[in-house]
């Protein structure tokens, strides 16, 4: 086609039509990318991306959030690594801000905060404020969440009678358990009821933790005056002698069946210790609402509640129809014996108890001054769970975490569960890197370079 001036002209404005409209679709892009953004996290397990734990806790904050880091503009490293770290929380919450303060240029605001290392960050709400010194999502999301708690947590653990520890460091103890209510800011202490012969009225909950030997009379009848007030209670129960709570299993309507549970599904899990008991599947209530979770029991007894037009009890832990309370001897050939009294399963092992709040003047309070409306009592027939043998076992922390929460009143926090690290190590034999080396080394390249020589000699020979 023999193109004259005319046509010449016409190709020019299309060309420059094209140009103009081509750099109005670069400027409009480049403005929407100032007003929005999109984040795509393609890494192993989502490492980029925020928990579901931490987002259900960024849920709970309706008001702003502010997070001041204390970094030197001269450590832009640290600056940016904080700054992607916070990035992803207020993204998911525009209630969260992040500031830097340069500690050279404001040395008394440094001071006064306590700042004790570079990039420290101060998370503040509400006119609460949490320190954070480790930049990690579980840290931040545990100081985010104790930051929403407004109210003071107050766990009391009855000691004097061989009773598991919070503190305790031992295989027998609870001390890792101590440590994670820790950092979901529950204030734990310890309680003997001989040294102070009362219980304190803002206890939000009383733990018994497996004692080893006898109450005295008079404590159990302070425990048994603190339930009839209303007071929140955890009694963690083992098979055979209750060493003196019979009278508060009694108060409760709650009776131990004889024997331990021995349950033969776990021998498909490798286990062979016939005294640990499953739990895989939860009735319908707040502390198990959503938990999918297998827990392990060791050494459990079995629970019965009678009725009782007191308090509501709910069967939340039963273990698997093939498990049974043996009351024989613990080793060689065990088998389940319907003539000597023995019960097949499923059995429960855990109840919630619940009931109108009606205290009296005294009674044990909340953090703000106003009696529960609702008391809350849990009895499980296994301490051992919870122990810091145990503990790492399933979904035995985050069921103990959610039972302390339902116990305190905190509804929003169940199923929080614990931050946990993401595998991401990878372990090769050998062999299996020997084989990688000379793949990409000499394989590869080897392909390489002999697919475009005989891509050249056949060229050439045509």
């Amino acid at each position: 086609m023999k193109i004259n001036q005319k046509i010449h002209t016409q190709i020019r404005l299309q060309n420059l039509l094209f140009t103009a409209l081509f750099l109005v679709m670069v400027g409009l892009a480049a403005w929407l990318s100032t007003r929005y953004s999109s984040q795509f996290d393609w890494t192993a397990g989502g490492r980029n991306t925020l928990s579901e734990a931490s987002s259900k806790v960024l849920e709970l904050f309706k008001e702003p959030v502010t997070v001041t880091s204390y970094t030197r503009e001269n450590n832009r490293t640290l600056r940016d690594q904080i700054s992607d770290l916070m990035g992803r929380y207020s993204r998911r919450n525009k209630n969260i801000a992040l500031a830097f303060v340069n500690p050279d240029t404001e040395p008394d605001k440094t001071r006064d905060m306590g700042i004790s290392m570079d990039g420290e960050m101060v998370i503040a709400y509400q006119g609460r404020s949490e320190k954070v010194q480790d930049f990690s999502e579980s840290a931040i999301t545990n100081a985010l969440q104790r930051l929403a708690q407004a109210k003071e947590q107050h766990l009391l653990f009855l000691e004097g009678h061989g009773e598991r520890s919070p503190l305790g460091q031992a295989n027998f103890d609870l001390g890792q358990f101590g440590e994670a209510l820790k950092r979901k800011g529950i204030n734990i202490d310890l309680l003997n009821l001989a040294k102070t012969p009362e219980i304190p009225a803002n206890t939000t909950a009383l733990v018994i933790a497996g004692p080893r030997s006898n109450l005295l009379p008079g404590e159990v009848s302070l425990i048994q005056e603190f339930v009839k007030k209303g007071g929140n209670l955890l009694w963690l129960a083992d098979p055979g002698d209750q060493h003196g709570l019979q009278a508060l299993a009694q108060q409760l309507n709650l009776s131990f069946l004889p024997g331990t549970i021995v349950d033969a599904s776990t021998q498909l899990l490798g286990i062979s210790d016939p005294t640990f008991a499953l739990v895989v599947e939860y009735s319908h209530h707040p502390i198990t609402e959503s938990f999918q979770e297998m827990t392990l029991f060791p050494a459990t007894v079995a629970i019965q509640s009678g009725k009782d037009a007191d308090f509501h009890a709910t069967a939340v832990l039963h273990t698997l129809a093939r498990s049974w309370t043996e009351t024989g001897p613990l080793k060689g050939d065990i088998r389940f014996n319907a003539d000597s009294g023995e019960k097949e399963g499923p059995l429960n092992i855990g109840y919630a108890l619940v009931r109108e709040n009606k205290p009296a003047a005294d009674a044990p309070q909340e953090g703000d001054g106003k009696s529960a409306a609702e008391q809350r009592i849990f009895v499980l027939g296994d301490s051992d769970f919870l122990s810091n043998t145990y503990l790492g076992n399933g979904g035995n922390l985050n069921l103990g975490l959610n039972l302390v929460q339902w116990l305190s009143h905190n509804d929003q926090f169940i199923n929080i569960p614990a931050k946990t690290a993401k595998d991401v190590s990878l372990n090769l034999s050998q062999a299996a890197s020997g084989v990688i080396g000379v793949s990409f080394l000499l394989l590869i390249p080897g392909l390489l370079i002999g697919s475009g020589a005989f891509i050249w000699f056949r060229r050439r020979n045509r």
